[in-house]
């Protein structure tokens, strides 16, 4: 199942909405900024009791929580965020691409460039241009943008949570695959890959993107069993970057990057430390 087009309305921020509601109260007809998280600069009308953007009309918002992104649901401004079991809510970062949450931890690293960066970096070690791309869990698509972005041939992208998916119609920075720039190349479907890589076949990726959630999360992800289907479905020579960060490191002595380049040395690659993850090419 593919997700739903992206949702052009505008997106608020608390800065944004004070800086248009700043403008109003001086009296402006027209307040500058950015109603897309970045992504572009536009222009917003101002009239008495509603403000107008890209020939629509809105009220002017209320008060707004710090660290939460609104968009326009048809009634109100409401915050991009969910409840099904977990809380899961976009964030706002200072670099304009947000990051994510599920119960309030941080999905993505933010605190020194902009996750859309570091994505480029990651992505950068498996040199996408003109490749097949595995990518198993997506995320909000990061991966997949900067591999479009770097002239991938053809992107297959999993996500298993809805709620994710959800977030990613919201977020301009998250590549839509109905877009003409994608170009019909990325292909986004909704579903677990440690049960869908099964259906793929062998040595028909020509690299690999592997960002799973934290090992207490989702451990089948990290399973000697899912690394050897990754392994088979990769050509010889083919490379895959695998997030890893550092969990536990500092409250108990597993180095999981070690843990996961041993298994994959297993599993038929040849594993390196880089960046925060495993570089690993497939023998």
């Amino acid at each position: 199942m593919t997700v739903v087009s992206h949702y052009a309305g505008p997106l608020l921020t608390r800065p944004a909405a004070e800086a248009l509601l700043t403008a109003w109260a001086g009296g402006l007809d027209a307040w500058t900024g950015s109603l897309d998280l970045g992504r572009s600069i536009d222009s917003a009308t101002l009239q008495a009791e509603t403000w107008s953007w890209k020939g629509r009309a809105y009220p002017y918002p209320g008060k707004l929580k710090d660290r939460t992104i609104y968009y326009w649901d048809g009634d109100e401004f409401a915050a991009v965020s969910r409840f099904s079991g977990s809380l899961i809510k976009l964030v706002p970062t200072e670099w304009g691409a947000p990051t994510f949450e599920i119960d309030g931890i941080k999905m993505l690293p933010t605190s020194k460039e902009s996750p859309v960066d570091d994505a480029r970096r990651k992505v950068a070690l498996v040199e996408p241009r003109g490749k097949s791309v595995l990518d198993t869990c997506g995320g909000l698509g990061y991966f997949a943008a900067c591999c479009l972005e770097a002239g991938v041939a053809r992107i297959q992208s999993f996500e298993k949570n809805p709620d994710v998916l959800w977030l990613r119609t919201l977020n301009p920075w998250s590549p839509d695959p109905e877009a003409p720039a994608s170009g019909g190349r990325l292909h986004l479907t909704h579903a677990d890959v440690s049960q869908a890589i099964t259906q793929i076949a062998d040595a028909s990726v020509d690299a690999l993107l592997h960002d799973p959630p934290r090992f207490g999360i989702a451990g089948e992800l990290y399973s000697q069993a899912f690394y050897d289907q990754l392994a088979r479905v990769l050509r010889r020579g083919g490379r895959m970057f695998h997030y890893t960060g550092s969990p536990n490191k500092l409250t108990s002595d597993r180095d999981v990057p070690r843990e996961v380049a041993k298994r994959l040395e297993k599993a038929g690659f040849k594993a390196q430390l880089a960046l925060d993850g495993v570089l690993a090419t497939r023998r």
